[in-house]
């Protein structure tokens, strides 16, 4: 099973791609292969796992970070082994002949390798893929599906806070077999594929990396009569209603993460976590400038060039009264101190701005004293 991969090509994207265009693309492939889209379909299922290895490293900006630096130094192709002098171009086992071809002889390991200041190799293949001495096992309980999600919130909840309820599908253990992927009374054996260890190692450049086995789904047993529920994947899609609560003067892009929010525990594991990202959608009647609240005032000209007073509404749905001085043009603002966003102990103001709008039509009477107001103050029109 050794082979080299390149991430980026799994996912179809370039290595300069953005985050987000990384997330899009693993998101359309990991939908196309699902297992639950695909049952039975033994390609798809080693598709899936792909997709979701690659995007476990590129999807994390650390480990996307070490894995591009990785694939410049030639950590996928081409070593320089440091302890002891060792050889450069291609790895030379330890036991390898001078002279040999690369890759003849014993396959190094990796924390015999250093790679500019990144140290061995060993941690950070262990920190991007999951293998080394640290690899869980699959007996061992495991936290539940950590869930990222985008809330849509209108902009009067994100100014004053308040609670908004969401919909989630999650990945949760299945409750008709506890996880097992077993059905009823079917005798459960060692994965033969992986040894019951539930990973299986695979080549990367020569190295040996760990991944989740595709036989036995990670789990390390394998049944012989698969549950009906969830088709033995020991996990099913699930929907999850969460209340959401919106904390006062929240912004686009603002983040929270909520602690045990996320999919149930595996063999007994912790929940996993919710993480959201809010998006504020616009008002009809009010805009944001950092604490301060900007409300729009129709005016007639009338009262913009003789002076009024008017009101308007404040957020927290309290009508104040400003005074309109004569000559007022149009998009001055008044402010009214204390009636914006309040956050972290600060309180903003409510910016009102006059637009003064001039009437569509006059009749023949209007129009004449229009006119003469303007000879008289020698206006042109």
């Amino acid at each position: 099973m050794a082979h080299s991969k390149d991430f980026y090509a799994t996912l179809g994207v370039s290595e300069k791609a953005t985050a987000d265009e990384i997330k899009k693309a693993y998101r359309r492939l990991a939908k196309q292969h699902h297992p639950d889209a695909n049952k039975g379909d033994a390609r798809s299922a080693e598709r899936f796992k792909e997709i979701s290895e690659a995007y476990n490293v590129l999807g994390d900006a650390k480990k996307r970070q070490q894995y591009d630096e990785m694939r410049r130094l030639g950590a996928f192709g081409d070593f320089v082994r440091r302890p002891g002098g060792g050889a450069t171009g291609g790895f030379r086992g330890a036991g390898a002949r001078p002279g040999a071809r690369p890759g003849a002889g014993t396959p190094p390991k990796f924390e015999d390798f250093d790679v500019g200041g990144f140290g061995g190799l060993g941690d950070l293949f262990s920190s991007m893929f999951g293998g080394g001495s640290q690899q869980r096992k699959a007996t061992e309980p495991e936290k539940g599906q950590s869930i990222e999600t985008t809330l849509e919130i209108p902009f009067r909840v994100a100014a004053a806070g308040g609670k908004v309820p969401v919909e989630l599908e999650v990945n949760e253990e299945c409750s008709a077999c506890s996880g097992s992927g077993a059905a009823k009374g079917a005798k459960v054996s060692s994965c033969p594929e992986c040894g019951g260890r539930g990973s299986i190692s695979f080549g990367q450049g020569g190295f040996a990396v760990n991944r989740p086995c595709p036989m036995c789904i990670g789990k390390g047993t394998v049944a012989s009569e698969k549950c009906a529920t969830c088709a033995g994947q020991g996990e099913k899609r699930d929907r999850k209603k969460v209340v959401i609560t919106v904390p006062p003067g929240t912004d686009s892009d603002a983040k929270i993460r909520l602690k045990g929010q996320g999919g149930r525990g595996v063999r007994g594991g912790p929940a996993g976590d919710l993480v959201i990202t809010f998006k504020v959608l616009p008002d009809k009647d009010y805009q944001r400038d950092g604490l301060d609240v900007i409300v729009h005032k129709a005016v007639n000209i009338a009262e913009a060039t003789l002076g009024s007073k008017v009101s308007v509404m404040t957020l927290d749905e309290k009508r104040v009264t400003i005074a309109i001085p004569p000559g007022t043009p149009s998009c001055k603002r008044f402010r009214v101190r204390g009636q914006g966003i309040e956050k972290d102990g600060k309180r903003g103001d409510l910016l009102v701005e006059v637009r003064v709008n001039p009437p569509t039509e006059l009749s023949h009477v209007a129009r004449r004293a229009f006119e003469e107001f303007a000879e008289r103050a020698g206006l042109k029109y």
